[in-house]
């Protein structure tokens, strides 16, 4: 069976599941200032450190990557939503690594919504982001096929092909290349 070419190798999914997560980190006080008593974003976030420290096995991931959406329900400000989305698609890195940039373009998401001018901040998250690749995980990001242009996975048809998350996720792309090729 051949692999979707957003999945990556289980070493390359561990590498960015902790960028994710870092991502995700980020704003996880705009989820928990609206959900203080709910740790399932927390436990999301937490759940790809230990995948990406290799604690966690793919297949455990797999049947829990559900539970990191389940808190985006529970809030309504935007930004809250946006943070618990990052965390979910942190989590679910162990599944497809297509999900790391899911969970970078959530993040800018969360900081833009949360900010009184929302094309800087999110603009200043996806810098800091950036700066906080390693080669490894510029490596394999640039791997994955550009948003859009593959069907099986989370940068196919769906949430992350528009509005913010896709103009995150086109500058993510677009500066991994650039930044490749010098």
């Amino acid at each position: 069976m051949a692999l979707s070419p957003q999945t990556l190798t289980e070493a390359e999914r561990r590498v960015v599941a902790a960028w994710a997560a870092d991502c995700a980190e980020r704003v996880l006080p705009l989820f928990e200032a609206e959900a203080p008593d709910d740790d399932g974003t927390r436990s999301g976030i937490e759940r790809a450190r230990a995948y990406a420290r290799g604690e966690l096995d793919t297949a455990t991931e797999i049947r829990n990557r559900f539970r990191s959406g389940r808190p985006a329900h529970a809030v309504s400000a935007p930004a809250a939503v946006a943070a618990a989305r990052s965390a979910a698609q942190a989590a679910a890195v162990s599944h497809m690594g297509a999900h790391a940039l899911g969970a970078a373009a959530y993040a800018a998401k969360a900081a833009g919504l949360a900010a009184p001018d929302a094309g800087v901040a999110r603009v200043a998250e996806l810098a800091w982001q950036l700066g906080r690749m390693s080669p490894a995980v510029r490596a394999a990001l640039a791997k994955l096929p550009a948003l859009g242009s593959d069907a099986a996975g989370p940068l196919g048809p769906g949430l992350l092909t528009r509005g913010a998350p896709a103009e995150s996720i086109r500058a993510l792309q677009a500066a991994i290349v650039d930044r490749g090729s010098d």
